[in-house]
């Protein structure tokens, strides 16, 4: 997929990243991996620390099971 980009950058920042590389297709791209990456991590460590908070009994094996079944399968929609 293309994605035709326009950026309206100072000029030092541009020169800067244009110097280092950033401004290229493939960097851009890992750049925007990363971010997604540590993203999802911090909404992890998020929804850890919420479920932390809870004051709920621990789930059995089997409850454990049926969790771990529901969300693969949500994921897989």
């Amino acid at each position: 997929m293309t994605l035709d980009l326009k950026l309206d950058l100072p000029e030092n920042v541009f020169k800067e990243a244009k110097k280092a590389g950033l401004l290229q297709p493939a960097e851009i791209e890992r750049l925007l991996r990363e971010e997604l990456r540590r993203r999802r991590v911090d909404e992890l460590f998020a929804a850890a620390d919420k479920l932390a908070g809870l004051e709920l009994p621990p789930l059995t094996e089997e409850e454990l099971e049926a969790e771990i079944a529901a969300a693969r399968e949500a994921r897989a929609k």
